[in-house]
């Protein structure tokens, strides 16, 4: 495609300069007057040196150019931009082709662990480039291979920039299942308030007292006085147990209370760095509002609660009440499941500067059952 020039030419007698023009064959594609004194042309791009040697008292102003030359022209009018361009389309073929985020969704830690450790030794992992279809599929048949005890199935799935893996346990069953002969014994010295014996034979009753290691179900099958034989007790064994605490409580409490209003919290997250504006804070509900399907660029909205402080001196008996509720709250907490607190007595207190040391009895329904093998 040969480059042409659109020319302005100005000048008296403009009919004697086309004619010049024509003599010297240069070729004159389009032509358009204006008036008796100026006219466009189209010439091509070669005759242009020709035309500028022979116009004499003419004025001759470039006006478009058209084919090679004008991509040209346009180029280097624009070479930043262009730059700028392919630098930001060279970063974003890189970044799309980047691993961001690795998931594997399982509840097993170890097993997350594990399979986060497999992809890393064949080059998956975070920042680094993707695989293709074929590789993945070559690496997924590798660690099924090198797992085949722990991993039943497994599917390595890349959507954008996100590496998801899903897989499934697999199951064995235990061959070490533990039969030798045992009894039940007390853990914790109380009053026994309840035995659930599902092998063996009960030898304590409800409201027994025992010391810690007692015998309270046995392994023993005992008929007419002689041991015929030894079994693995199982069950259960409640018991009453005390307990005394000692607990330290502030007579100055900084408390913080909500206000009602609520303030707008912005962030934005680029791969791992976060910005937050105004600033940080932690917020009740957090709501993504823009986000981008391949490269990890997020917005999200927040919403807090705004509080105020409020220093409270508490009186004698303010911090005692507040003392033992916490106390009780304390000894819930270290509770397992069917235990509880038959009672709760307080004891005495102690003033100090600016605390306040309380005794509490606690009686509790608490589950005693230890084990010993019987040799």
């Amino acid at each position: 495609m040969q480059s042409k020039y659109l020319l302005n030419i100005k000048g008296r007698n403009i009919n004697r300069f086309i004619k010049k023009l024509r003599q010297n064959k240069i070729e004159i594609l389009k032509i358009n007057y204006k008036n008796k004194n100026e006219t466009n042309i189209i010439i091509f791009k070669k005759d242009y040196e020709k035309v500028k040697k022979i116009k004499s008292i003419y004025t001759i102003t470039e006006i478009e150019t058209y084919g090679a030359a004008r991509i040209k022209k346009s180029l280097n009018k624009n070479e930043h931009l262009i730059i700028i361009g392919i630098i930001c389309y060279t970063i974003f073929i890189i970044l799309t082709r980047t691993i961001f985020k690795i998931e594997v969704i399982h509840s097993n830690k170890e097993l997350r662990d594990l399979i986060k450790k497999e992809l890393r030794n064949y080059g998956i992992k975070e920042y680094s480039f993707k695989k293709n279809y074929s590789q993945i599929q070559s690496i997924k048949k590798k660690i099924l291979n090198e797992n085949k005890d722990k991993i039943e199935w497994l599917e390595i799935e890349t959507k954008g920039t996100k590496i998801t893996v899903k897989l499934e346990e697999r199951k064995i069953p235990s061959q070490n299942i533990e039969t030798k002969p045992r009894n039940i014994i007390a853990k914790k010295k109380g009053i026994i308030k309840k035995v659930i014996a599902q092998k063996g034979e009960i030898i304590k009753d409800m409201d027994d007292y025992v010391e810690k290691g007692e015998l309270i179900i046995s392994g023993d099958l005992i008929f007419n006085g002689e041991t015929k034989g030894k079994v693995r007790a199982e069950g259960k064994v409640y018991a009453e147990i005390w307990y005394v605490s000692r607990i330290t409580y502030p007579l100055i409490i900084e408390k913080e209370e909500k206000t009602g209003e609520t303030e707008n919290i912005y962030k934005i997250k680029i791969l791992n760095k976060e910005i937050y504006f105004p600033k940080k804070k932690k917020v009740k509900t957090n709501k993504i509002i823009l986000k981008h399907n391949i490269i990890p660029i997020y917005l999200s909205k927040g919403v807090i609660e705004k509080t105020k402080k409020e220093t409270i001196i508490l009186t004698y008996e303010e911090a005692i009440k507040e003392a033992q509720e916490y106390a009780i709250n304390n000894m819930k907490s270290k509770l397992k499941e069917n235990e509880y607190i038959i009672r709760s007595e307080y004891l005495k207190s102690k003033l100090n500067n600016s605390t306040i040391e309380i005794e509490m009895f606690f009686s509790v329904y608490e589950d005693i059952t230890d084990y010993i093998e019987i040799e």
